[in-house]
């Protein structure tokens, strides 16, 4: 199964990170499955580091392969193929940033966008129910992520290839 990172470097070596707090599924080296998804996160990221004062950034699409029969056999997975109520759960605690730690090597599952974010804010400030919340989303559309939480998932998630977004 072909994987995709969007950045603003080539990563041929993945690495789990555990500095970046509020992320979905904790710490973790985030993937997709669809390379739109991954061009977007890299022009997105390519934006915030120009408005940083960097200067020739560019946006990269790393490539991956992932052997998805094999890790199945050897990790522990945890798939959300739906925003339900123990998808929200897990992102509130994941994005609390109180050094909440859960035990799976692989988390598959929604990605709380912008405007799903909003929604898992208002859920964190006490001014949204997860009930409302979870009818809320239920008309958002989502995208995939698939978030390496471990070491040894790490080794499953082989480098291709990367490219350059808006150049051939």
């Amino acid at each position: 199964m072909k994987l995709y990172h969007g950045g603003v470097v080539p990563v041929e070596s993945p690495q789990i990170i555990h500095s970046e707090i509020g992320r979905d599924f904790g710490p973790g080296f985030y993937t997709t499955d669809i390379r739109e998804q991954a061009e977007r996160w890299a022009l997105r990221r390519k934006r915030i580091a120009m408005r940083n004062g960097e200067q020739e950034v560019r946006a990269v699409v790393s490539v991956y392969d992932f052997d998805m029969g094999s890790a199945r056999r050897d990790l522990l997975f945890c798939d959300f193929p739906a925003v339900t109520p123990e998808w929200l759960e897990l992102v509130l605690k994941c994005r609390a940033g109180k050094g909440f730690v859960h035990s799976f090597d692989i988390v598959t599952g929604k990605i709380a966008n912008d405007n799903v974010g909003e929604t898992v804010a208002y859920v964190q400030a006490g001014v949204m129910r997860k009930e409302d919340a979870l009818e809320r989303l239920k008309f958002q559309q989502i995208n995939n992520q698939i978030a390496f939480c471990s070491e040894r998932a790490l080794r499953f998630l082989q480098y291709e290839t990367h490219y350059i977004v808006g150049e051939v």
